[in-house]
């Protein structure tokens, strides 16, 4: 059985990390003791070093990394098509991962990055609210970035990154309000996962314009689900299931995503519920199909090509600039985009 790396950096007392710099040709420099010792002990062990192993610890290829939720989703679709169009008229191929929005996934796309040494990576889903998924997952990108790698992130991913920043919040109050100022009262909300932080972002700024009117969270429906078209068809069918003596139908959905308002729509005209008339339908993100939906969507615009190809912009600059420059944090502004579907055409 061949003799792995990690059994030279046991035997020579060292980490796998110097093991690897002193026999694979890093830039990162090894002392000459620790670099004699692990060549030492790789002899006496009889370990072979990989010679693409060797390259790739050289220099980094002309390759970054996007990792993305639900690449089926139109809203990451457009990150994605963004980050790609800008990598690549700077030179570069783009590995899109989609990670299904589970903090696992990510942490051991994150490593396969690192190992395949990617230039960049974007990270273009939401961040998470647990604690211990976030650490491991900046655990992993400090590793990364200690050997000479740029992250850059598309929404909140916590502090220490250059990230792309809309409005979420603003948005969110923005559009709730402009509801509430079209005669609704009886709204419900449809928020998203409470694991990533963008939903909580975007249900803080639904708050924020509640209280403008003198509600709150308690005074409305409040559904959560996933962001997707099964997420939005099943909230509202609860929703509806919901409702009787005492209980009115909502006059409005505000979905905070639109492809769950997709589903909105869906499973109110399979019921034969009239939109806007019976129930106004509102999401977020503006998607590309947004406008060509019957009813036209009211919605939040996002920039989204915009995003993308930003972040990629603060990878590539990052990797120009001094290490030691401040964190940038790009901030995007965002507006609500009243049409149809919530009885202005």
């Amino acid at each position: 059985m061949a003799v792995t790396l990690g059994q030279v950096a046991r035997h020579a007392g060292v980490s796998l990390a110097t093991a690897s710099r002193a026999l694979n040709g890093s830039a990162r420099t090894v002392g000459d003791g620790l670099a004699a010792r692990v060549r030492a002990s790789a002899e006496e062990l009889g370990y072979l070093p990989n010679a693409p192993a060797q390259a790739l610890a050289r220099a980094s290829t002309a390759t970054i990394g996007v990792l993305l939720h639900d690449i089926a989703d139109p809203y990451f679709g457009a990150l994605a098509k963004g980050a790609t169009d800008t990598a690549a008229d700077a030179g570069l191929l783009t590995m899109v991962l989609n990670t299904g929005g589970d903090p696992e996934v990510e942490l051991r796309c994150i490593r396969m990055l690192h190992a395949q040494r990617v230039r960049a990576i974007v990270l273009a889903g939401s961040g998470y609210t647990d604690p211990a998924a976030t650490a491991a997952i900046d655990a992993a990108l400090s590793l990364y970035r200690a050997e000479g790698g740029a992250v850059t992130a598309v929404t909140d991913h916590g502090d220490g990154y250059d990230t792309v920043l809309p409005d979420n919040r603003g948005g969110a109050a923005a559009l709730t309000r402009a509801l509430l100022g079209q005669g609704y009262r009886r709204l419900a909300v449809i928020a998203g996962p409470a694991r990533f932080r963008v939903s909580a972002e975007r249900l803080a700024g639904v708050t924020d314009a509640l209280a403008e009117f003198g509600l709150t969270l308690g005074q409305i429906l409040l559904e959560q689900a996933e962001f997707s078209r099964t997420g939005g068809r099943e909230a509202v069918g609860r929703l509806l299931a919901a409702t009787g003596p005492g209980r009115e139908r909502p006059e409005a959905v505000l979905a905070l995503s639109d492809v769950c308002a997709v589903g909105v729509l869906a499973e109110l005209r399979e019921r034969g519920i009239d939109v806007p008339g019976e129930i106004a339908v509102a999401g977020f993100d503006d998607i590309p199909l947004a406008a060509d939906l019957a009813p036209a969507l009211t919605t939040v615009r996002m920039p989204l090509l915009e995003m993308g190809a930003e972040a990629v912009g603060l990878a590539l600059s990052r990797q120009a600039a001094a290490r030691s420059e401040p964190v940038r944090v790009l901030r995007l502004p965002v507006e609500p985009t009243l049409r149809a579907s919530t009885g202005t055409p």
